[in-house]
């Protein structure tokens, strides 16, 4: 009977295997052909160390202390001891049970004489895994504690990549206050003009003119408390990022970041190897398999051997000192049968939950290669602008030059010397904008690339 049972449940021992419908391929676009797939590549981005990415030592730093000190890392470290701690108990569950439990009694009939009894038994119980029902929970327990290490990777590559991107929106900021402080201090210097030509006479200018120049610096002083306010709410949310008070961020300067510029997204199927969530979302569908095993093997024997062997003065009737040896052996089979409606229900919810996560799985996998996608995509967008952002702010800067000499030579209004300012600020903030856009195209492929992943 045992042999028929374990040839018709050998299903239960067989390893995890990824789905052979679980596909890699087309994950991401080629960003010069949208009809089309990324050409394979054996190199791969997201394997470079963050170190030589961003290499900003200021940068650097500020990574180092975050990867040491962020509450979230820490807590999926913590997550990982904990796995580590199921997987040495599933572990254990092969090995014997042993218990020493000594009892000792005192008893008196009629107010006769006391008898005292006793017993030192040790016992010991041992399952025997013929069907599975020890193996799948540890091999459960095994991709537990992948899952756990994999969601701490993805905990750390998530948190280099904020490092980065607030660090870099910090630089934004900066540039965009130090080209609003300029332009205000442009501005107020023609508002002092305007208000001398006015009291001169020259030029007929009348106090609409002065009027005008005073709204269109007040616009940009207005403008200088909101980047301020920015800047600090990130330093603010940087601190948190930290685990630390807030307070100021040391930093250098947007012009002298230097990140990479040739990238490689490597083959479709290094996405299953390099992304730690794509890694978890596939440890927890073999979770879900093993789930699904440990339902099957519960509709089979479990095979018990249990014994005890110890000292007693108690004979039956008669009581003996000093005391004797005691030993028994049982064997027990259990079979389950009045709760086998249980059972089947058990499989059933296992195999929808295994569905479930292998839906998971493959949303995973999709989503990772729409972010690689993405980030190639604004990364190119980006560069592409750049030319055309440059061009657009030279001639900007040559029109405010042109409108503000015409209009010391009398042959133009303040109005368009105005208009001509205010153009060339908006280039210079979309210029900013457009770098800091590239940037961080750069930091999203790395992070969706797999990159900072390990120490």
């Amino acid at each position: 009977m045992c042999a028929t049972a374990l040839l018709s449940s050998c299903h239960i021992y067989k390893a995890y295997d990824r789905p052979e419908d679980i596909t890699a391929e087309g994950l991401y676009r080629d960003t010069a052909n949208t009809d089309g797939v990324l050409p394979s590549d054996t190199a791969n981005f997201g394997n470079v160390p963050w170190r030589e990415v961003f290499t900003d030592p200021q940068l650097q730093d500020y990574i180092e202390t975050a990867l040491a000190n962020n509450a979230d890392l820490r807590s999926a470290a913590l997550n990982v001891e904990q796995a580590q701690a199921a997987l040495t108990s599933a572990r254990l569950a092969y090995l014997p049970q042993l218990a020493l439990s000594p009892q000792g009694t005192i008893s008196s009939f009629d107010k006769g004489k006391a008898t005292q009894t006793y017993q030192l038994p040790i016992t010991a119980s041992w399952q025997i895994d013929l069907f599975g029902q020890i193996l799948n929970p540890k091999r459960n327990a095994q991709v537990s504690l992948k899952q756990t290490q994999y969601y701490e990777q993805a905990v750390q590559t998530q948190l280099i990549a904020n490092v980065a991107n607030m660090y870099y929106t910090l630089l934004m900021l900066d540039r965009q206050l130090q080209i609003s402080e300029n332009t205000a201090d442009i501005l107020k210097r023609n508002v002092e003009t305007m208000q001398a030509m006015m009291e001169s006479g020259i030029y007929g200018t009348t106090s609409a003119a002065v009027e005008q120049s005073t709204s269109a610096y007040a616009q940009v002083v207005a403008s200088l408390a909101d980047i301020r306010q920015s800047i600090t709410e990130t330093e603010n949310a940087f601190c948190l990022i930290l685990n630390q008070p807030a307070h100021g961020i040391a930093r250098t300067t947007l012009e002298e970041q230097q990140l990479p510029e040739q990238f490689s997204a490597g083959v479709p199927l290094q996405l299953l190897s390099n992304r730690p969530d794509v890694q978890a979302a596939e440890m927890s569908l073999a979770s879900c398999y093993y789930n699904t095993n440990s339902a099957r093997a519960a509709f089979y024997p479990q095979i018990t051997l249990s014994g005890s062997a110890g000292w007693t003065n108690s004979a039956g009737a008669a009581i003996v000192n000093p005391g004797k040896l005691l030993a028994s052996v049982i064997g027990s089979l259990t079979q389950p049968l009045f709760y086998r409606g249980s059972n089947i229900a058990r499989l059933k919810q296992a195999k929808a939950q295994e569905e479930q996560a292998k839906l998971q799985f493959q949303t995973a996998l999709l989503n990772a290669g729409n972010e690689v996608s993405n980030a190639l995509s604004l990364y190119q967008n980006a560069t592409e602008k750049e030319y055309s952002r440059t061009m657009q702010v030279n001639s900007a800067r040559k029109a405010a030059e042109d409108t503000k000499e015409l209009f010391n030579l009398g042959t133009s209004t303040y109005l368009e010397v105005l208009s001509a300012e205010q153009s060339y600020l908006s280039a210079q903030l979309s210029e900013v904008t457009d770098t800091f856009e590239r940037m961080q195209a750069v930091v999203s492929l790395y992070q969706a690339l797999g990159g900072g992943r390990e120490n």
